[in-house]
């Protein structure tokens, strides 16, 4: 189903409440402009208005352009789109106090192997609009599932590490994701035989994309980059390389239960 249909949907629904932490609504522009049409405007409006407010925990609000132009120009240029998004929200009664963030991303590279360049451009030309929802307490794990290493694990249990947390967009490792690494480390220096693949997932990605943009690096790789990003700092730690691979799977794993849940670093268990 394409992504306007799938908004226009959306907004015909009666008020809903979302189980997810986050969600995203993407208004998109046309080349070097920033002013919005009627329809565009009623339609983020109501994204809005359509969510159970008593959740509604903040707004974020990140504009973006093609790859063409200057960087300097270009980050103008999108902080003005994130502005026009900002000031219409306000101007119908959106409270201004629950909009954190208002930033100009500038340009989003293109990947090597696209095919549709023209296409791809129009998707970069955009606002998303993210808004971030008081969380839920975890739900309960489903059968081989577990949230810490344990004895006598077998081939095929995963492990959902909850605390390894990273901010939205970015592969980095903040400080308590590396001390809840070193406690990991820990752990398999202990379990010497047991193999893993790190998995990195993403939510909240628009409806055409699997993967979602690194905003360190600009390309479309971010829960490859989380993984991997554990990987490296488990290797720093003495854990063998051998015992280890990591993988990204983008937002093609659900666990179905909110995609604050779907934000996650996983260990899969390969051998023992």
């Amino acid at each position: 189903m394409k992504p306007f249909i799938c908004i226009l949907l959306f907004l015909l629904l009666p008020k809903i409440s979302f189980s997810q932490e986050e969600l995203v609504h993407s208004v998109y522009f046309e080349f070097d402009k920033f002013n919005l049409d009627e329809k565009q405007a009623n339609d983020v409006v109501g994204f809005i208005t359509a969510l159970d407010t008593t959740r509604v925990e903040s707004i974020q609000i990140f504009g973006y352009c093609d790859d063409r132009g200057k960087d300097e120009y270009n980050y103008k240029l999108s902080n003005n789109r994130a502005n026009t998004i900002k000031d219409k929200l306000v101007s119908k009664g959106i409270k201004n106090k629950i909009i954190v963030t208002i930033e100009g991303r500038g340009r989003i590279l293109l990947e090597e192997d696209i095919d549709n360049v023209s296409e791809a451009r129009s998707k970069n030309r955009r606002v998303d609009v993210l808004v971030n929802f008081k969380p839920l307490p975890p739900p309960p794990l489903d059968p081989g599932v577990y949230d810490a290493i344990k004895p006598e694990m077998v081939v095929g249990d995963r492990i959902i590490l909850r605390n390894i947390l990273f901010d939205r967009g970015s592969s980095k490792l903040k400080l308590s994701t590396r001390k809840e690494l070193d406690k990991i480390a820990r752990i398999l220096h202990k379990y010497k035989n047991l193999q893993f693949e790190i998995q990195g997932h993403v939510c909240c990605t628009p409806t055409f994309q699997k993967e979602a943009i690194d905003k360190d690096t600009k390309k479309r790789e971010l829960s490859k980059n989380r993984a991997y990003a554990v990987y490296k700092y488990l290797v720093s730690k003495k854990i063998p390389a051998r015992r280890m691979t990591y993988k990204g799977y983008g937002n093609t794993k659900s666990l179905g239960k909110g995609s604050e849940f779907d934000r996650r670093v996983e260990f899969l268990i390969t051998k023992v």
